[in-house]
């Protein structure tokens, strides 16, 4: 009885360590993969002028509290998988026989043992979840990322505007001073002065107009690098740099049903919708208890007990194993829905970026270079009094809103291209600091199985 009592208490101060199931194996093994070049108290580049824009696709995937959450959902639902593939925890068992004094005195040991299949079923079902969750935290980064694309292009491209509208207002004080010499020597009247100096108060209200919109800017620059109203604001890369992008209509679509992490997580949750079928359909195994009783007084006479559980409602058993089939069918339908969405998506952001291209070619190359001719004309016109001033105004203001619409197309073609790669391909940015793991090939550090040992 004391050798008995001391291997009870040994195996209570120990523990027990379980056997990892395959889909356990990878999942660590990923985990540990992308923990490596990925954790959330990693020390971060600096976001300084001289930092380029990778430095800062770093930062924020490293600090933007969103990436944060998703890997750390990600890490519990590794963890789950080996709660949900474990035995139940043992019980001790105590049982007395009293009349006027104690006659008997049984301590016992009762461990619980789900039907054959069912925690084989459950810790499949738990890794499907763990490969979702994985899919939602590559999302979270790669949203981060377009979202600081995107603000790093307009902010860039403000900038532009603002030279723009600055290099007119120059043009327009040269014009005013044109109109007042012709305005001296009786050519034409006051009213051009007048003229001049309304189109001047509108582009100085507009350029304040530019510069005060810098400021929301900057604020949700810098919510996506992840940074509080309490951290400086960052400072915008001194160069800039666009997305590299193949734009070969049928390999980018391949590759982003192949790397899109949307459809990649609604895949996982059709195993998972799988998983949760074998479990469902494991409800009709019964499950077992078995346990042994000492008795202290008249040793050494042990009592075995043993129980098993009666799965006999079958409408339950129907119902659950109806649920999970349902549920199935649902996340299909989800599937197939997202595969449309990708597709209509990417057929969408092509004729968008092919449009805006088209559009920076004309502008470029045909309507900026004539509308700066026209207006050199009309300034040589108006001065020799060939024609009036309205004449030169609306020359000045066409090349002012060619250059504008160059700018907007620039800055529209760069967050397509940026949406395409990202949010569609799914292809990660150069330097990002997370290296997905392979699919299906668990990971080299975890592959060796822990036995069960006490």
């Amino acid at each position: 009885m004391a050798a008995a009592g001391l291997a009870v208490l040994g195996l209570l101060l120990t523990g027990c360590t379980g056997i990892q199931q395959p889909g356990e194996r990878q999942a660590r093994g990923d985990l540990a993969s992308v923990q490596q070049a990925y954790w959330p108290g990693a020390t971060v580049p600096g976001s300084d002028a001289n930092a380029g824009l990778s430095n800062y696709l770093q930062f924020a995937i490293l600090t933007q509290p969103e990436v944060r959450a998703a890997y750390f959902d990600w890490a519990a639902s590794v963890e789950r998988i080996t709660v949900e593939r474990s035995l139940p925890d043992p019980k001790l068992t105590f049982q007395a026989y009293i009349q006027d004094v104690l006659t008997s005195l049984m301590p016992g040991l009762m461990q619980d043992f789900p039907g054959p299949g069912k925690l084989k079923a459950a810790a499949n079902a738990a890794s499907a979840e763990s490969k979702a969750k994985y899919f939602a935290f590559e999302s979270a980064a790669l949203k981060t990322a377009f979202t600081v694309k995107q603000m790093y292009y307009q902010l860039w491209f403000l900038d532009e505007k603002i030279r723009i509208n600055r290099e007119t207002l120059n043009l327009l004080t040269d014009l005013e001073k044109s109109a007042r010499a012709q305005n001296e020597v009786g050519k034409v009247t006051l009213q051009d002065v007048y003229r001049a100096q309304i189109e001047q108060d509108k582009l100085t209200t507009e350029i304040s107009n530019l510069e005060d919109s810098r400021r929301p800017l900057t604020a949700q620059f810098k919510g996506a690098l992840g940074l509080t109203r309490d951290q400086p604001d960052p400072a915008l890369p001194a160069r800039f740099e666009s997305t590299p992008l193949d734009l070969n209509g049928d390999e980018l679509l391949d590759t982003a049903f192949a790397r899109n992490p949307r459809l990649k997580a609604m895949e996982a949750e059709v195993r998972m919708a799988e998983a949760s079928i074998a479990v469902a359909r494991k409800s009709k195994v019964p499950d077992f208890s078995a346990g042994l009783q000492a008795e202290v007084y008249s040793p050494p006479f042990y009592w075995p007990q043993a129980s098993m559980s009666l799965p006999i409602w079958r409408d339950k058993i129907a119902a659950q194993i109806a649920a999970a089939q349902a549920g199935k069918r649902a996340a299909e339908a989800r599937l197939t829905s997202e595969q449309i969405a990708v597709t209509v998506d990417f057929a969408m952001k092509s004729y968008d970026y092919r449009e805006s291209t088209r559009e920076l070619a004309l502008l470029q190359d045909k309507l900026i270079p004539k509308a700066g001719k026209s207006l050199e004309i009309a300034r040589a016109g108006y001065l020799a009094g060939q024609i009036d001033f309205f004449n030169l105004i609306d020359a000045e203001r066409m090349l002012l809103n060619f250059q504008l619409e160059e700018v907007e197309a620039r800055t529209r073609r760069e967050i397509i291209l940026a949406d395409l790669s990202l949010s569609i391909a799914g292809i990660w940015p150069a330097g990002a600091p997370i290296r997905p793991p392979s699919p299906g090939n668990p990971a080299s550090s975890s592959a060796t199985s822990r036995s069960q040992t006490h």
